[in-house]
């Protein structure tokens, strides 16, 4: 027999990881030299590679069953070679490229569920946003304390509206205003509140759209204001913390 042929016989050996010491080293030795012993192990270990997966998956090639078993049988078998193994010794190879392919396909996916998880996340908060806006804004329509104010402008037609909803023990406050004039560049509305006491206090700056519809959703105002009336000026377009007069529209509580 052949240095080749025997090298050949021991490859199902190798693959199986039956080889150790300086057997081991001589034909990793000969089949960094040798391209066809270096083929013929690709193909061994492609084989085993269907035969472990075929408990979970289809069922491999009979051919490559086949050439496994034949390489297998070729193994001399006189003299068995029993190499001392520790108990710390390496896992198969198949088990370990089958770890690396699971953390490898983990490691992936890691990053689009990260992403993913980020996005849920961002999304549950705008809406929990936008539920408590809608929640405030009912309360704020039907309170049973709320003071309704509608501000009206006289000598114009179609008549400017606005009517103003204000729960004091909330502070909060919706404005709705329809029919206003449309404002000359870098010049917005501007809502007041008028308390029973002290300077009015600025409740939000707005714009008209091309119908002169408007609205004012719950501004920042100072808690527990008693409002006497509620005022509307001109003012810039980033709004004034003291009026502008005149006063285009006025309302006190109905």
């Amino acid at each position: 027999m052949s240095v080749h042929e025997q090298f050949a016989e021991d490859l199902a050996l190798y693959a199986l990881g039956g080889l150790q010491g300086d057997e081991r080293v001589a034909l990793e030795k000969h089949v960094a030299e040798c391209s066809a012993c270096r083929r013929e192990l690709e193909e061994l270990r492609g084989d085993m590679a269907l035969m472990a997966l075929s408990a979970a998956g289809p069922t491999p090639p009979r051919r490559a069953r086949q050439r496994l078993t034949d390489a297998i049988a070729r193994e001399p078998r006189a003299v068995p070679v029993r190499p001392r193994r520790a108990w710390w010794a390496p896992l198969p190879w198949l088990a370990i490229v089958a770890l690396a392919l699971v953390a490898g396909w983990f490691w992936r996916q890691k990053d689009q569920l990260a992403q993913r998880v980020a996005e849920l996340e961002n999304e549950s908060t705008g809406q929990q946003a936008q539920l408590q806006r809608a929640r405030e804004v009912v309360e704020t329509l039907t309170a049973t304390d709320a003071m309704r104010v509608t501000l009206v402008a006289a000598k114009t037609a179609p008549q400017p509206q606005g009517k103003a909803i204000y729960v004091r023990n909330r502070s909060s406050l919706i404005f709705l205003a329809s029919n206003l004039p449309t404002l000359p560049p870098q010049k917005a509305y501007e809502l007041w509140l008028i308390p029973t006491s002290g300077a009015p206090i600025p409740a939000g700056v707005f714009k008209p759209d091309v119908q002169g519809s408007a609205t004012v959703i719950n501004p920042q105002l100072p808690p527990g204001v008693e409002a006497k009336t509620f005022a509307i000026t001109v003012e810039p377009e980033q709004g004034s913390l003291v009026p502008t007069m005149p006063i285009v529209m006025v309302g006190a509580g109905e």
